[in-house]
């Protein structure tokens, strides 16, 4: 079988969670259709082929490392042109992009710059025969849409945290490569990068998030939704538009159609009623947990488990009760 090329995504020099889930996916596929090689591209600064181990231990048989002092930054037009050009070379089978902010502009350029389609923000995908079967969330995640792409390669981006990064005894083959073009001859440029503190933990990093509303009433209420997030340990905390618009939190942690779109194990949604839009960026989440006092609110139709009651003294009690059970472990 053709080979898979599966595009690796660093920040800061460091591999995302989602480089892993995108080399997964590709393993996946291709196992699951009779066998074929893994191929994952990093673009970066020089020495960004360093992280071409963890990548072999997903499952990449191959990984070609773009190097150039010029690419310490997202550059638009350059990982675009390299990336398209690898494919069109490569004979690829299909191209696997993570729907993630960088994501979500890289694609659409490798996909006009190849002139085949796009599946974007994908669920889950397999192989059969000439053509790739993709799942994908439409109407604001109402539906879930079945795609049958039949060109070559097939352009997909897969929504963070749909796939669990899984490893395999595997040791990846290292191919160095230029940039297509020249990052000084592009004519975008990205001259800065808003992130969350380096402390706080991503968004599409998290296995668990725990998210505030307008239930909260104030900005200084959130501190519930912390204290909640840093009692279970290794959760981030996210927000809907509302809160977002109304300056409560900053916008990276906006979580919604709009925002962030996230998929972790365990989605804690407090004071949130509902609204298609912020149920269309989590309602992919494993596990929903919805704490709100109006026992209508549309955030019950999708959870797992609900719990009616006034947030101000459920949160606390509940963070009272994590924090006794992880204190005896």
């Amino acid at each position: 079988m053709a080979p898979i090329l599966a595009f690796a995504e660093t920040r800061g020099g460091e591999l995302r969670k989602v480089a892993l889930e995108t080399v997964t996916a590709a393993r996946q596929a291709a196992d699951s259709s009779g066998g074929g090689e893994v191929h994952a591209v990093l673009v970066g600064p020089p020495g960004i082929a360093a992280r071409a181990e963890a990548l072999g231990r997903h499952g990449a048989d191959r990984v070609i490392a773009v190097e150039h002092p010029g690419l310490e930054r997202y550059s638009p037009e350059v990982f675009a042109a390299s990336v398209a050009e690898r494919l069109k070379s490569g004979n690829y089978r299909a191209g696997i992009f993570a729907a993630s902010g960088q994501g979500r502009d890289l694609a659409p350029r490798v996909a006009a710059r190849t002139g085949v389609s796009l599946a974007s923000d994908v669920t889950s995908f397999e192989i059969q025969g000439d053509a790739v079967i993709a799942k994908h969330p439409g109407y604001t995640g109402k539906v879930i849409v079945t795609l049958r792409l039949t060109g070559t390669p097939a352009l997909l981006s897969i929504r963070p945290g749909a796939v669990t990064p899984a490893e395999e005894p595997k040791s990846a083959q290292v191919e160095t490569a230029v940039p297509t073009m020249d990052p000084s001859a592009a004519r975008v440029t990205v001259s800065e990068m808003a992130q969350r503190g380096a402390t706080r933990l991503d968004l599409g990093e998290a296995s668990i998030i725990v998210s505030g509303g307008r239930g909260l009433r104030a900005p200084e209420n959130f501190k519930l939704v912390e204290d909640l997030a840093a009692a279970i340990g290794n959760a981030a905390v996210g927000a809907t538009r509302a809160v977002t618009d109304d300056g409560w939190r900053p916008a990276t942690d906006q979580i919604g159609q709009t925002g962030r779109l996230v998929s972790p194990d365990l989605y804690i949604a407090v004071g949130i009623s509902g609204a298609i839009q912020h149920l269309a960026g989590m309602r992919t989440a494993k596990t929903i947990v919805a704490i709100n006092k109006d026992k209508d609110a549309p955030i019950f139709k999708i959870a797992d488990y609900g719990i009616v009651g006034d947030l101000f003294e459920v949160v606390p009690r509940l963070t009272e009760e994590i924090r006794k059970i992880r204190s005896s472990h």
